[in-house]
């Protein structure tokens, strides 16, 4: 009897940190974040940081240093105002992607320091967060995070969250000099590719890469709808060997953790629906140091890398979904149930 007492016990505490656990991971958590953020604003702040949700602004993104965004700068905020800013991408990110994400953001305080105030301005609280909607957990709403090598966006509907496009860039890819030489942001995502590419043999090799010098970037761009011309190149996943499809697992996984569980499931199982139809493609050089780039696509989802600015040490890298960008996808299968 005691045996079971014991073991009913441990069911029910296992089922309250499942419960909380599946809690600190759902829109709710974003909601709360994005209400209490716009709590903290003054008037004029809350009027700068709101958008309209079916305003053409919403698809609006850049990852480039622009003068202009919209919404409100980390710079304009009061101290707790920033904090609460960076608990509203917190809760849409996962430890990982919040320690790329800052990490980013540091880095325009080197590039300020290399370029002397001689480029563009660069500051690490030059990033903007807007507020698409009305927050809610039902609801359909959506927010941004934005600035330079940081491009974050997230939509809500009924409870389903939608995140892509989603971008992190690197420059410096690897500081070369000062303090914090050595640093690498996005190591990972290069690491990974590297190792699954130098894998392949030399007839895996002529299939996967498809051109030897890397295009001058990622070829979608800041585009609002992710497309390639013509058919899927690169090496298909069928003919990658056992430890092959391992690697290149651990790779999309790597661009999927940047993520809270619920997202980051909802990746990988894309991943694993799309094997039969999914490219591994490679141009330029595989060795450290030499420029290069690399995309994962599939007919659901497309990841792609460009290692090729400032004399290779600048990364782009996105994640985009085909039909899911911007929660398009969402927003079409809830406008076709409400409509029915």
């Amino acid at each position: 009897m005691k045996h079971w007492t014991r073991l009913l016990l441990v069911v029910f505490a296992l089922g309250l940190l499942t419960a909380a656990y599946e809690r600190i991971n759902t829109p709710a958590l974003m909601s709360d974040a994005a209400r209490a953020y716009l709590n903290s604003l003054a008037p004029e702040q809350r009027a700068k940081t709101t958008i309209p949700f079916a305003a053409e602004e919403r698809l609006n993104w850049h990852f480039i240093p622009l003068e202009n965004r919209k919404g409100v700068a980390l710079r304009e905020m009061t101290p707790p105002q920033k904090h609460l800013a960076e608990a509203l991408l917190s809760s849409a990110l996962s430890t990982q992607g919040i320690v790329k994400a800052h990490t980013i953001m540091s880095l325009e305080q080197v590039l300020k320091d290399i370029e002397q105030g001689k480029a563009q301005e660069r500051d690490p609280e030059k990033y903007f967060v807007s507020i698409f909607g009305e927050p809610s957990e039902k609801g359909t709403w959506g927010f941004r995070f934005e600035g330079h090598h940081v491009a974050m966006n997230f939509t809500v509907v009924n409870g389903k969250i939608a995140s892509s496009p989603n971008f992190f860039g690197s420059n410096p890819a690897e500081v070369k000099t000062g303090p914090r030489a050595g640093l690498r942001a996005l190591k990972r995502e290069e690491d990974i590719a590297r190792e699954l590419v130098k894998s392949l043999t030399p007839e895996q090799k002529k299939v996967a890469i498809f051109d030897k010098k890397a295009p001058a970037d990622i070829l979608t761009s800041d585009s609002r709808k992710a497309a390639l011309s013509g058919q899927p190149n690169g090496i298909p996943y069928s003919q990658l060997n056992a430890k092959q499809k391992e690697v290149i697992e651990a790779l999309v996984a790597e661009y999927a953790m940047n993520f809270p569980p619920m997202i980051a499931d909802f990746r990988m199982d894309q991943f694993k629906k799309s094997q039969a139809n999914l490219f591994f493609a490679w141009a330029g050089g595989i060795e450290p140091g030499e420029q290069h780039y690399y995309r994962v696509q599939t007919p659901l989802f497309l990841i792609e890398y460009d290692k090729t600015q400032d004399q290779g040490n600048h990364i782009h890298s996105v994640w985009r979904d085909f039909n899911g960008d911007f929660g398009q996808d969402l927003l079409a299968q809830h406008y076709a149930a409400d409509h029915k």
